[in-house]
């Protein structure tokens, strides 16, 4: 009797990282695109998220980095998110997908990071101010991209051969080691550059 083969185990923990970080994201970015319209409505109102002369989204959304392609950077964000989100609810279903499928999205998810990164250094060393929207879509990225990629170089997802598999493997149980580090990264910059920050919030 031929024995009934195993169905791989769902990557249930990698979804559930998507669908969180996706549904956060689009949310606050969301959040900024309605900031954006009262700010149109009234150029003078007071957003919500105006809470100290550092912490400051009016000044941000101001910025030409705030508009880098010509219009809002939070309608990336709308377009964005909806992608995790999908990817997550599709591996929650028994999705598998294929190896030109999962680089593409990988490549994806590293522009995204590419571009909060570059968005972070505009912002502490050049605006000068602090959207906490912004930092929440950042902290959304940094595990989407980091989590993400070990997880998908320890399944031999991307095209870089057995060496990068045994690396993702090797990294695997310490993924969230590199978000952390990130973190704390943007926090030592953040209280270097804006050491009254905590002092105003």
């Amino acid at each position: 009797m031929t024995p009934t083969p195993v169905a791989p185990r769902r990557p249930v923990a990698v979804a559930i990282l998507l669908l969180v970080t996706g549904v956060v994201g689009l949310y606050a970015a969301f959040r900024l695109v309605l900031d954006e319209f009262e700010k149109y409505e009234n150029p003078q109102a007071v957003l919500s998220c105006d809470v100290s002369p550092f912490v400051n989204c009016s000044n941000v959304m101001a910025s030409a980095q705030g508009h880098l392609f010509g219009f809002p950077n939070p309608l990336l964000g709308l377009m964005g998110f909806v992608a995790p989100i999908a990817v997550g609810v599709v591996l929650l279903a028994g999705f598998r997908g294929t190896g030109w499928f999962w680089s593409l999205f990988n490549a994806g998810v590293f522009l995204a990071w590419v571009f909060v990164t570059w968005l972070f250094t505009q912002t502490v060393w050049f605006i000068g101010y602090l959207c906490p929207w912004c930092m929440l879509v950042w902290a959304m990225t940094i595990p989407m991209f980091w989590v993400f990629t070990i997880w998908n170089l320890a399944k031999g997802n991307l095209p870089f051969g057995n060496g990068a598999r045994r690396l993702g493997r090797a990294l695997l149980p310490f993924c969230w080691a590199f978000p952390l580090a990130n973190y704390l990264f943007i926090v030592v910059v953040i209280l270097v550059k804006f050491p009254t920050v905590l002092t105003t919030l």
